[in-house]
Formats: C-alpha cells, sequence, structure tokens
C-alpha cells in the first residue's frame, strides 16, 4: 500500500483505492490512473494481483508423474513473476520506489477483487482484453454487481496524465443511476464541470433537482437528452468520442445480469468499446 500527498490542501478525508493488476496493457493503465488520483486527491492505494490456480489438468492425479507435476509448478510460477516483473517496471517508472508493494491473492478471480473490494472507496481495473491470461483475466461488470463498490474501468493506452476537462454522469432517474452519482461525487466535484446525459425515457421526476443538487455540490452541470429512438450505447460512446470528457458514470444492470449477458447489454457495450475510463455502479 502506498500513500503519496502533493500540494493540494483539503479538508476532505483520505480515498482508499485499490487497485488490480494482471500483467495487462489495461492493468497497466489502471495503476497510472490510480497513480494519478493518488497525486490529485493524496489517496492511499492498494495494488492486487488475483489468479486462480493456473491449472489445465489436476495434477493432483495419481496418473500424473511427479516430474510433470514439477513443470506445471514451474509453468505456474513462470506466468506470476512475469507479471510481477511487469508491475516493477511501472513501480519505478511512477518513482515510487518500496511505497507500492504487489498482494498475491489464489482464488476465483472476480471473487477475490470482490470481496477485497468492500474494504476499499472504488476498485480501479483495467478494461478486459481477449488477449489476457484466461488465470486473471477479470470481468469488470461483475465485480460491480457482486461487490457493491464502484469500479472504474480504465481502457489500455489511457493517458491518465491527461488534462481533465470534465465528466459525464448518464441518468435516467433510477436506482442505478442514483447510486453510481453518489459514487462518483467527489470526482465529480474535482471535474467541477458535469453533462448529464439521458439517452430515452427517465423517470419523471424533474431534471432541475438534479442540477440543483450537482450546484450545491460545487458542480456545473448541464443536460443533455435523446429520445427512445436513439441507441444508448452508440449515443453515450458518440457523445464522448466528440466532447472528450474525462470520466462516464453509469449505473449498471438496472435488469438482471442474465438479459444483460443474453442480449449484449449496454453496459457490456461501453466497456468494450470505450476510449475514456468508465466508473461503473451497481
Amino acid at each position: 500500500m502506498y500513500l503519496l500527498r502533493f500540494g493540494r490542501d483539503t479538508d476532505m478525508p483520505m480515498m482508499n483505492l485499490l487497485v488490480a493488476f494482471n500483467g495487462s496493457e489495461g492493468s497497466v493503465s489502471a495503476l497510472r490512473y490510480a497513480a494519478s488520483l493518488s497525486q490529485r486527491f493524496g489517496a492511499h492505494v492498494t495494488a492486487i494481483l488475483a489468479h486462480t490456480g493456473h491449472e489445465v489438468i489436476d495434477k493432483r492425479s495419481r496418473w500424473i508423474p511427479k516430474e510433470a507435476r514439477a513443470l506445471l509448478d514451474a509453468a505456474n510460477t513462470g506466468i506470476l513473476r512475469e507479471i510481477e516483473a511487469r508491475f516493477e517496471v511501472e513501480r519505478k517508472s511512477l518513482g515510487l520506489a518500496n511505497a507500492l508493494q504487489l498482494k498475491e491473492v489464489t482464488g476465483r478471480v472476480d471473487t477475490v477483487l470482490s470481496e477485497a473490494a468492500r474494504h476499499y472507496d472504488m476498485l480501479i481495473v483495467g478494461a478486459r482484453s481477449e488477449t489476457d491470461d484466461e488465470h486473471v483475466t477479470l470481468n469488470p461488470d461483475r465485480i460491480a454487481l457482486l461487490s457493491g463498490r464502484p469500479v472504474i474501468v480504465v481502457p489500455a493506452g489511457y493517458d491518465a496524465g491527461a488534462t481533465h476537462s470534465h465528466a459525464a454522469l448518464a441518468w435516467d432517474g433510477g436506482r442505478a443511476a442514483a447510486r453510481a452519482l453518489s459514487d462518483s461525487l467527489r470526482l465529480l466535484e474535482d471535474a467541477g464541470r458535469v453533462s448529464v446525459l439521458s439517452v430515452g425515457p427517465r423517470t419523471p421526476w424533474p431534471i432541475e433537482d438534479l442540477m440543483l443538487h450537482l450546484s450545491r455540490h460545487g458542480v456545473e452541470a448541464t443536460h443533455h437528452e435523446w429520445p427512445k429512438s436513439h441507441p444508448v450505447a452508440e449515443t453515450l460512446l458518440t457523445w464522448c468520442d466528440r466532447h472528450a470528457p474525462s470520466l462516464l458514470v453509469i449505473g449498471a444492470y438496472e435488469h438482471s445480469k442474465f438479459r444483460e449477458d443474453f442480449l449484449g447489454g449496454m453496459t457490456s457495450d461501453i466497456l468494450s468499446r470505450t476510449t475514456i475510463p468508465v466508473l461503473l455502479s451497481h
């Protein structure tokens, strides 16, 4: 765990962040993004490597020769050492020296990260990639569902040091959107400017109340709205590509997780195509 505090005087309580590192390009971006948040907020950051046992076959079987078991163990260990070596390179490049340690935990990856995230303010992960090793692959949307904590998903190659212009908030007035707003409020306050994006139906409660709520938190907000004929994911992604916010905040799984998986829902579409970090809450 490391604590970085840079010349930012604030009376706000400390943020406590968990970042998942699995050696992928996305996890490298996630680590850099966590370091950037630490600089902005003076946050504590803990890094974790969650992995399964890397078992391709059950080497406990008496039919597996001892020599073969040794080879399997060596292969498993090699994968983890490569990830740790990548972490060391990043840690040094960020100037963290021995201030940040990588905690290694074995188990079902999504379960490990979901349980760990409950002890932090939020979890920061890299976007999932088809090239990730299957034994360290994580599913950000499922972790947000299981953990009860917000998850920031950072796409591979994202420049964490880029200027933070403003944030975007997907808003339909539902429970998940309200949770995402609450979970992201400190980041929205820091950005100072928020574009509220509504696509299709939203609750009938006056949008002016949301604007007032944001203004009372020192946030300048504008509202943009599209009819239900517009596809939600495509509309949000196109708007973000055009206006380049530094963060997109969305609530996940207003419907069932099964429906999202089966139909390829809005959340999955956005996470697979985003070029900016997405804060996901359930």
